[in-house]
């Protein structure tokens, strides 16, 4: 076996060897033209227009010439989340009226006519035939209510009636038994300082302002989107003008070239080099549209009340200048005014007030309930004698002649108040463990403490955002001088390549890459000043002087639920009413 293994290897070699020392042939190389064929010599692109300016649903030749404080009015007026946030202080308002209406006195009326047959078994009863039969009208009216102050309650009824009986011993048939009542009842602890009534009145009273707060924080926010909103699509319709005169630029370059082929001077495929170079262009002009039109409708959104209103068909022009007075506020003094400011802060301390109120309340009611009641009523009484009040030994009549009468007389009697009760008295309620009581005021503190700690959390939130807002305000205003510095160094480079493309220096290719440069760095500087005005509106908003800003003002007259906003800074001074009712 190893002898055949062996002699394999060796043969294995042989054959290698044999191979190694066979010549390969060598390829013939291929035989070129001696004259290379022009590109394309006859080279015409098909003349095209220019990208059209339409954009979807608007007609372009309809514009609405729109300041900044005009898109700010109208979203304040129209806005459908201002709308919303006016509901809500409407309805705050009729939760404290209604909380507040618990106070409203309650008159009370019964009337009914009642007859009555009760079996009687006394001799002394009356009876006709074992039965006495009355028949009563009676009438009843009073007033009851609770008191502001001290939790009190009170009670004062009248009642008249007019009975008639068949019992022969009665010595007034009909007669007109008539009385007045007056009670109160007075917490002398539970219930003396604060009760139920007024804790539902004091937290509707504090709800109310937190729907006041949440209005105006809405309206913070609706400002502040109008204007990124704005910005936006000035940004886009000047970039848009820019990609357009970047397009025209290069067809004035496409005639240029096509002249210079024609003279022999550049090569016809300079001329597909700048058909490319437009085509490219057209397309950042289809692009600046879409931003265009995002940015329009964004800012529609905010300003208009429904989507059947005419502005939509109308293309919007901002005309308002850009802004460049960047503000100066130290951060100490910007967090300062934030926490001043912010209507989250606000917010939360109403919370902490009405945390404070079921604290109050809470604690109270673990206090013993103990109520003094005081009752006075007077009664009167009059009728017509039976025989049964003639005394028959004497022949007097055994009914005092003040008795004797009608029910006028009754009401008479009744105001003499010859016939009073008087009564005052204590009720102790003692619940065993009042755990109740316990446990909804261990439920509020707990609750208070975890106001305290969202208020951390947000006064830490506040800080960082007034933080990066006063970075992005300063870096957006650096920004935009570099931009602008930028700008100025590609039109020189710009203008000095054309000059050497006309001497025949340089090539259409350098002379597009400029060209593209220079529509890049004005691009950016557009965009730089558009960041920077947002970056002062989100500064403006992060201090909480958004309102301020643009010379807004919302407050209450007439009634809590009208508010009148007025910006004098818009075509003099105006006072734009959004009134709920």
């Amino acid at each position: 076996m190893k002898k055949f293994v062996f002699g394999l290897l060796i043969g294995l070699a042989a054959a290698v060897s044999c191979a190694a020392q066979t010549p390969v042939p060598t390829p013939t190389p291929a035989k070129l033209p001696e004259d290379v064929p022009p590109i394309a010599p006859d080279f015409r692109a098909p003349v095209r227009p220019l990208p059209s300016v339409e954009r979807v649903g608007v007609d372009v030749a309809n514009q609405l010439p729109l300041s900044l404080n005009d898109a700010i009015r109208l979203a304040l007026q129209n806005n459908n989340d201002i709308e919303t946030a006016k509901k809500d202080v409407e309805i705050a308002e009729f939760n404290l009226r209604g909380a507040d209406g618990v106070y409203a006195p309650a008159f009370v009326s019964d009337s009914f006519y009642e007859r009555r047959t009760t079996p009687t078994a006394s001799v002394i009863g009356g009876a006709v035939n074992g039965a006495v039969t009355n028949s009563t009208l009676t009438s009843t009216a009073g007033i009851s209510g609770l008191t502001r102050r001290g939790g009190g309650s009170y009670n004062l009824g009248f009642t008249s009636s007019r009975t008639n009986t068949s019992n022969l011993n009665a010595t007034l048939n009909p007669q007109f038994p008539s009385s007045l009542s007056f009670i109160y009842v007075q917490p002398l602890m539970r219930g003396r300082r604060i009760d139920n009534n007024r804790r539902t009145i004091e937290i509707a009273k504090k709800s109310l302002s937190i729907t006041d707060q949440q209005f105006r924080q809405r309206a913070v926010e609706v400002i502040a989107g109008v204007e990124q909103a704005y910005w936006d699509l000035a940004y886009g319709l000047r970039n848009l003008q820019v990609q357009i005169d970047a397009v025209k630029q290069a067809r004035v370059q496409l005639e240029s070239n096509q002249r210079l082929v024609a003279k022999g001077v550049l090569a016809p495929i300079d001329i597909v080099a700048t058909n490319a170079q437009i085509t490219t262009f057209e397309q950042g002009v289809y692009s600046a549209q879409e931003v265009v039109t995002a940015a329009e409708n964004r800012l529609k959104t905010l300003m208009l009340p429904n989507r059947g209103n005419d502005i939509w068909s109308r293309a919007l022009v901002p005309v308002s200048p850009i802004e460049l007075d960047v503000p100066r506020v130290p951060l100490e003094k910007a967090v300062d005014t934030a926490l001043n400011n912010r209507q989250e802060i606000a917010q939360l301390k109403t919370s902490a007030e009405i945390n404070k109120i079921n604290e109050r309340y809470y604690r109270d009611q673990t206090k013993p309930q103990i109520d003094l009641t005081g009752t006075y009523s007077s009664s009167g009484l009059a009728g017509a004698t039976t025989a049964a009040s003639i005394n028959p030994t004497t022949g007097l009549s055994r009914v005092p002649d003040n008795l004797i009468g009608g029910y006028f007389n009754s009401v008479g009697n009744l105001i003499q108040q010859d016939y009073p009760t008087y009564r005052v008295g204590l009720t102790i309620t003692l619940p065993f463990g009042n755990r109740i009581a316990r446990a909804n005021l261990g439920r509020t503190l707990v609750e208070g403490s975890q106001i305290e700690t969202s208020t951390a959390q947000i006064e830490q939130a506040i800080e960082a955002d007034v933080r990066n807002a006063l970075q992005s305000l300063r870096s957006a205003e650096a920004r935009l001088q570099a931009a602008a510095a930028t700008r100025s160094s590609a039109e020189q480079l710009f203008e000095s390549e054309e000059r050497q493309f006309k001497a025949g220096t340089t090539t259409v290719f350098l002379v597009f890459q400029r060209q593209k440069d220079l529509i890049d760095a004005r691009g950016k500087e557009l965009q730089a000043q558009t960041d920077l005005n947002k970056a002062i509106s989100n500064f403006q908003r992060a201090i909480g002087t958004t309102l301020e800003a643009n010379s807004v003002e919302i407050t209450k007259e007439i009634t809590p639920s009208r508010f009148i906003i007025r910006n004098p800074n818009d075509f003099g001074s105006r006072v734009f009413t959004a009134d709920t009712k």
